[in-house]
């Protein structure tokens, strides 16, 4: 090889999924790894840095979004890597474990580490003497690794060990100064734990990860034990990806007049508010529902979205729109229905039809227990969150169950709902709004306040569960939300 020095990367962070891309290049050949849908952005910094990218390449199929590498390396005349072993429903380059391959000046060596899926795939890319850098993928991650859980309920065990053993794979291959550039840990449900910090090196995981520091079968009895439910969506997200994607369109979708708006919400479709949930409380169009754009916005409403729904997004500006609509092509919602931007004076012709929601603190609803200790408060976080400690008089209903429980919430008593931060107390407040309950009440404050406030916190012993259980879970999350999508009003 010609080149000296260190291969260059560059990095494209998807914050709302809690993921990375990146491009690693010599200075002219590149090649990108786990890109997502929105290529444009990968072509950006193509264009930006003079690169041609040679190979796209997958670390796995993926569960938690929907890749772009297919159109990617299609529109560049690229070759395709993806793992070998899985069936796929287009022609690529599979690699397996010990295959080598040149971008430019760069060594790309793969490496077979299984656990996060089966077929999971590492990049080692060397460029002369310089310490190599290697793509873990959802292997090995900053301070933990990939979940073992998402492919079958019957692997997850076999998947927690493997990456145990994946992890030691590449520790004990790679040298301590290896840096490490996982696509998981950010924020993604694919990760067991989130990341601890931005950058790392083998020597660096050696001291800190569990998966290099523990025994394996203390390492495996944790990283089960600390799992939670994963999103829904999910189940989609591998058969789009292993059947090819196809191109997106982000152009704005049609405006939508408030005639329309009306009828989209009478008819049970999703009208989506992305503004914030203080200003969705203060006004908003009867029946829409609030996911606010600035936080996870994509995670939570793809996981509470009855899969087919279409959706309307209302912002304040076009850009909050797109910005909205690039979120939901990563996870295979590839057009929303209408959008409509402005405030509801314009979605409805007239202020004076602006719904609002009560929105209180974790002291307010102290007062409301003190004075009635039968108040009907939901706790919508998730079952680890619950299990840890939640308000003693509190029914345990998760934001992704919700819509499946309609019948057990009273339309005829305030009910509150609160949650960890306040963000998905809003999604759920609006969507029982939605639903018609008339009297619902977003509790908007962080849950550590609950305690302080005067409010009785109480842990709950952790529940059986058996290896798989989150998949099974999240699959009967799946399936619920299907039957509704099917018995939806036309």
């Amino acid at each position: 090889m010609s080149g000296t020095g260190a291969p260059h990367v560059l990095v494209l962070d998807s914050t709302g999924l809690g993921d990375r891309s990146y491009v690693v290049h010599d200075g002219q050949s590149a090649l990108v790894i786990d890109p997502q849908r929105d290529i444009d952005r990968v072509e950006h910094l193509l264009a930006e840095h003079g690169l041609t990218v040679t190979h796209v390449a997958e670390t796995h199929v993926h569960n938690d979004y929907v890749t772009g590498g297919l159109e990617l390396a299609r529109k560049h005349g690229a070759t395709y890597v993806v793992p070998g072993g899985v069936e796929l429903g287009f022609e690529a380059a599979t690699v397996d474990d010990g295959d080598t391959f040149d971008v430019g000046d760069l060594s790309v060596e793969v490496l077979h580490t299984p656990g996060h899926t089966p077929h999971h795939m590492s990049y080692a890319v060397r460029r002369g003497d310089a310490p190599a850098l290697v793509f873990t993928g959802g292997s090995l991650l900053y301070g933990s690794v990939g979940r073992p859980d998402l492919v079958a309920p019957d692997l997850a065990v076999k998947q927690a060990h493997d990456q145990w053993h994946s992890a030691h794979k590449l520790a004990d291959h790679l040298g301590d100064d290896a840096a490490i550039y996982p696509t998981h840990g950010f924020g993604s449900f694919c990760a067991a734990t989130q990341a601890q910090g931005l950058s790392s090196t083998i020597g660096n995981e050696r001291a800190v990860n569990p998966a290099l520091t523990q025994e394996e079968q203390e390492f495996v009895d944790r990283i089960l034990a600390g799992l939670d439910v994963f999103p829904a969506y999910y189940a989609h997200m591998g058969p789009a990806n292993a059947a090819g994607p196809a191109d997106i369109d982000l152009s704005l979708p049609a405006v939508a007049d408030p005639a329309e708006l009306r009828e989209r919400v009478m008819r049970g479709e999703w009208v989506v508010d992305l503004r914030s949930r203080e200003v969705f409380a203060r006004g908003h169009v009867p029946g829409a529902l609030n996911f606010d754009l600035g936080g996870a916005f994509i995670n939570y409403l793809a996981w509470m979205l009855p899969w087919g729904t279409p959706v309307t997004l209302l912002g304040s500006t076009p850009e909050q729109v797109e910005a909205a609509q690039r979120e939901l092509v990563r996870v295979g919602i590839d057009r929303p229905a209408a959008h409509a931007v402005g405030a509801p004076s314009d979605w409805l012709g007239s202020a004076d039809d602006a719904a609002e929601t009560p929105r209180i603190t974790f002291a307010d609803l102290a007062h409301v227990v003190a004075e009635d200790p039968d108040a009907y408060i939901l706790d919508t976080r998730q079952i680890l969150e619950w299990e840890a400690g939640h308000v003693a008089s509190a029914i345990f209903m998760p934001f992704y169950e919700v819509a499946d429980r309609l019948a057990e919430i009273p339309r005829d008593r305030p009910v509150y709902v609160y949650c960890g931060s306040g963000y998905r107390a809003s999604a759920v407040a609006s969507l029982l709004q939605h639903e018609g309950f008339a009297n619902v009440v977003h509790v908007d404050d962080a849950f550590g306040n609950a305690g302080g406030a005067g409010l009785e916190v109480v842990a709950a012993p952790p529940t059986a569960r058996e290896p798989g259980w989150t998949w099974l879970a999240s699959r009967a999350v799946v399936r619920s939300a299907s039957e509704r999508s099917a018995t939806r009003t036309p």
